[in-house]
């Protein structure tokens, strides 16, 4: 895998990205139909010299900020401000890239401007999404900041979409708890949509991230808001709408992840409130299995009471236990308590790679959680 990157020292593929990012819309499948014939540099050079009179070379042709045929001049100002802001774009191969999007196909995102010093993939590993609208109710912004304070207490990285309402409520639920939320924005993540949030964004950065995949300056535009969606439902283990009108983006957001095999959870609320009327169908078609409290959708999520000093790893007959990758981090976890990825794989031996899968799996059996890039024994699971 490659390192994670910042501007000042992208590979030529991390250049190529982020000019297609400026010239494309996200989940465009014939931009990655493209890029698995002919590859990113080779549409980036066609692009620029235009020697192709193709539709689709003339298309994005057409959206060059500048007249010019020199890559560096084009990106110049996304180099600018990802150095000033401490952004960093994250590509598919990248360390920090996390696989479930790749679940999108020819809909996943060409890469990811983060900011935040967490580690996205090691994040993502056990996240969940609280979705929901943004005219919400009393009813509703309790629910959604109880339940994604309780997440949070747990260990989940909470996930949403920045917005007013319901959204809000979970990225503050999960500040609140001291535990970590990313929120997927419909503009650059330089660009702070609503300005209201901007102290609230500070906060996500400070205490987890800001992901996008709209270039940077890029404004929150409708279509936008629509396709950040499926990044929020292919990103997390599990999609919880709070509440959703019969036509709204959160619905959209529970189908992007039902058909892409994710859980989906929908708290139900008075039959005569349209703030719930999403949620009443998402039920009723069977498309979300209805949750009352945080502790539902803990049980859903596999939670267990279970004394990690109970559970017995399963290893093979045959392999010996003492080079037995997640057995020896397991050990290491049990005595020092609190550890990072890095520091674990310079004392035991292994690989980064094989760490980082060694505790994502001891996390998903409830052994360990995680704040941001540190890993912490838990002497008792839900306690």
């Amino acid at each position: 895998m490659n390192a994670p990157t910042n501007a000042i020292n992208w590979s030529p593929t991390h250049q190529a990205r982020a000019l297609l990012l400026m010239l494309t819309e996200g989940g465009d499948a014939d931009v990655w139909q493209r890029i698995n014939h002919e590859g990113d540099i080779a549409i980036v050079d066609e692009v620029l010299t235009g020697r192709t009179k193709n539709r689709f070379f003339e298309k994005l042709r057409k959206r060059l900020p500048l007249p010019t045929r020199h890559l560096d001049e084009l990106i110049a100002e996304q180099v600018v401000t990802a150095e000033s802001t401490g952004a960093r774009l994250i590509i598919p191969g990248d360390a920090q890239w996390p696989t479930q999007l790749n679940d999108l196909a020819e809909r996943a995102p060409l890469g990811l401007w983060v900011v935040g010093t967490a580690d996205l993939r090691l994040l993502a590993l056990r996240s969940v999404a609280i979705v929901g609208a943004r005219a919400a109710t009393t009813y509703g912004l309790m629910l959604s900041r109880n339940t994604a304070a309780t997440l949070a207490d747990h260990g989940w990285l909470v996930v949403s979409g920045g917005a007013f309402g319901i959204d809000a409520a979970a990225h503050q639920g999960a500040l609140d708890a001291g535990g970590s939320t990313a929120c997927v924005l419909a503009g650059g993540i330089d660009v702070t949509y609503p300005r209201a949030h901007e102290g609230l964004f500070r906060a996500i950065a400070g205490q987890g991230l800001l992901i996008s995949e709209a270039a940077l300056g890029a404004s929150a535009q409708r279509q936008r808001f629509l396709t950040r969606n499926r990044i929020i439902s292919a990103l997390t283990r599990s999609t919880v709408v709070v509440e959703a009108a019969l036509r709204s983006g959160s619905r959209t957001t529970a189908r992007e992840a039902e058909e892409l095999f994710r859980l989906v959870m929908a708290y139900p609320g008075p039959v005569t409130s349209s703030a719930s009327a999403g949620c009443h169908e998402l039920i009723k078609s069977r498309l979300a299995v209805l949750v009352s409290d945080a502790a539902d959708v803990l049980s859903l999520l596999g939670e267990t009471e279970v004394a990690p000093e109970q559970i017995q790893l399963s290893i093979p007959a045959e392999t010996d236990a003492e080079t037995d990758v997640e057995t020896v981090v397991f050990d290491q976890m049990r005595e020092r308590k609190t550890a990072t990825a890095e520091g674990l794989a310079r004392d035991t031996g292994f690989p980064v790679d094989d760490v980082v899968a060694a505790l994502g799996l001891l996390e998903l059996a409830g052994l360990i959680t995680r704040n941001q890039n540190r890993w912490r024994f838990r002497a008792r699971h839900g306690s």
